[in-house]
């Protein structure tokens, strides 16, 4: 197998947040391409359309002008973004602009990567080609399943296998500068399965991995799943955090130009700002940002209707400011 086993984020050699805040600049800022999905995942409120027009969400693509205008914004900062992650709700291929996205980002100089994910069904030979001439920098390739009868029962989707595997050898073979990593949820497999899914995809990603399911979305609850409460996704101790380090260095513009918080905000509960009309520069330092900050510091993210039962505070967090929340406070 010639890729390395690791996740899809880095959890080694981070930045000390506590070191660094308050920033002038975002590490990392998602941008949505797309709000809709053509999988139906159990584990992910997008694929539930009655739920998603309960809550008023827009189920459409980003508009390129919205798009540019956002990428106008995001070159005011002092600095270069870390990651513009060209992703969010729904499924990013599913915008035919993708690869226009990704050049006039890259032309800007906005970011010093662009990544985005994919579950690969659209993820033809012309698309994967036009990815790479864009400049993409990574791709998160989200596998649900090693055969058709799994992928059925779980993103309630008909799917060639076969022609996922082929989507995915094609983008690696042809890959020039854009990483590529592989990633599954193991807990559904068996430990062949598991290895048969590194037999499959090993030799065609750099990086791949076998992640554990976590119920990270505030307020929905994944049916037929069960949920892993010895690991976190990533394998890592499970351990909750009071202060949410994501307010700190990210936030998330909707395919709509809304602007949340938080990437899991997939009920639009934690808005603070709007893209179409605001710069976004504006929006990061502005009263909404400050307020969520303020709440994390002061020991209230459990008062908060929808932060307090968030699953990422317990199994996906790879960084902990806890202890340094009162010094931070003084910062702000």
């Amino acid at each position: 197998m010639k890729a390395e086993v690791k996740p899809r984020i880095e959890l080694e050699n981070r930045t000390k947040l506590e070191t660094v805040i308050p920033l002038a600049t975002p590490f990392v800022i998602f941008v949505d391409p797309a709000d809709i999905c053509n999988f139906k995942c159990t584990f992910c409120p997008t694929g539930d359309k009655d739920l998603m027009k309960s809550v008023g969400r827009p189920l459409k693509v980003m508009k390129f002008d919205l798009y540019t205008k956002i990428i106008d914004d995001i070159a005011e900062f002092d600095q270069k973004i870390k990651v513009l992650r060209l992703y969010k709700d729904g499924e990013p291929l599913l915008n035919k602009k993708l690869p226009q996205m990704i050049k006039y980002a890259k032309d800007k100089g906005v970011a010093d990567k662009i990544d985005t994910t994919t579950n690969a069904s659209a993820l033809t030979n012309e698309r994967s080609l036009a990815l790479i001439e864009a400049g993409l920098d990574r791709i998160n390739i989200s596998i649900y399943g090693v055969n058709e009868k799994q992928y059925k029962e779980f993103s309630k989707v008909n799917i060639d296998f076969k022609k996922i595997v082929e989507n995915v050898k094609f983008f690696y073979e042809n890959r020039k500068q854009c990483e590529v990593l592989v990633k599954i949820n193991g807990d559904t497999l068996t430990k062949d399965e598991k290895q048969f899914f590194l037999d499959t995809f090993g030799d065609y990603c750099d990086k791949i991995f076998i992640e554990h399911i976590m119920g990270c979305w505030p307020e929905f609850e994944i049916k037929g799943v069960d949920i892993n409460d010895e690991f976190g996704i990533y394998g890592q101790e499970i351990k909750e955090v009071s202060v949410c380090p994501y307010v700190f260095y990210a936030f998330s513009i909707n395919s709509d130009g809304s602007v949340s918080t938080c990437f899991l905000d997939w009920a639009r509960k934690l808005i603070i700002g709007n893209a179409n009309t605001q710069s976004v520069k504006n929006i990061w330092f502005g009263e909404g940002m400050k307020e969520y900050r303020k709440m994390f510091l002061e020991g209230r993210r459990k008062e908060h209707p929808v932060c307090k039962d968030c699953g990422q505070l317990t199994h996906g967090m790879p960084d902990n400011i806890d202890k340094y929340s009162e010094k931070l406070l003084k910062r702000l």
